[in-house]
């Protein structure tokens, strides 16, 4: 029985040692440092306290901050930004990489140890069933009329996940329209939609040029395919949610 007991505690004292030989050496003055970087270039778009703000993700949830390794994975991000994402490049010395790298590791073990992070967990929204959802996908939602799951959707669910596909499915922000505008010459001029509003249209042409009326003195056709989103708001079903989305973290 003693003999038992001391293995166990044996390996026990291995598993705490092994742990704190992986856990991140985090240097307090950095942290503080790092909060107040954060917060200036960083907070707006993932929140004060890294848990997510207006385009960004909670970074405390992260699979990159998740493997990172003393900045293997965020430096680079960082320094580089993502191409076609919000994420822009950031020009930071050594010593503020490491402050800010130091700031998001700390609030990830912080937030867990309190067990009150912010946010969904992905798993909450598989619930649906796939079969279904592929059925409202290429049926009742139209979807298909739109988007293919081999072309623009192709690794959707890699790129996002839980909430935030959720809310590019529901309300997709930023969706690209074009117009058609035609001058009172007769002459039309075809564009990506760049401004609308009560006063002024403003289309970006294929050579790139802006181009930009008064509403009452030409006439336009708005071809914008994320309305078809707005109709599906007042139809959907909370089944036609939980399904689509089921069948959308399929697509990896």
């Amino acid at each position: 029985m003693m003999q038992k007991l001391r293995i166990i505690w044996l390996a026990a004292v291995t598993a705490g040692i092994a742990a704190a030989q992986t856990a991140p050496v985090l240097n307090a003055a950095q942290i503080d440092a790092g909060k107040v970087l954060f917060v200036e270039k960083c907070g707006f778009c993932h929140g004060p306290d890294a848990t997510g703000g207006e385009s960004g993700p909670d970074l405390t949830r992260s699979d990159l901050v998740d493997a990172d390794k003393a900045g293997d994975k965020i430096g680079p991000v960082v320094r580089e930004g993502r191409p076609r994402t919000a994420m822009p490049a950031f020009q930071v010395s050594d010593q503020e990489l490491a402050e800010l790298i130091a700031f998001i590791h700390n609030q990830k073990i912080e937030l867990e140890k309190r067990g009150n992070r912010k946010g969904v967990e992905v798993a909450d929204l598989q619930t649906g069933n796939v079969e279904a959802g592929k059925k409202y996908f290429d049926g009742a939602g139209k979807c298909a009329s739109c988007h293919s799951p081999t072309g623009d959707l192709k690794g959707l669910a890699s790129r996002l996940k839980g909430l935030r596909l959720e809310e590019r499915m529901l309300y997709p922000g930023n969706a690209s329209a074009k117009a058609t505008v035609t001058l009172p010459s007769g002459e039309t001029i075809t564009g990506k939609l760049m401004l609308h509003d009560d006063f002024t249209i403003g289309v970006r042409d294929e050579q790139g040029w802006y181009h930009s009326w008064p509403t009452d003195q030409v006439k336009f056709t708005i071809d914008a395919p994320a309305e078809a989103h707005v109709d599906l708001l007042s139809k959907y079903t909370d089944a036609d949610i939980h399904d689509l989305m089921a069948y959308l973290q399929t697509l990896k």
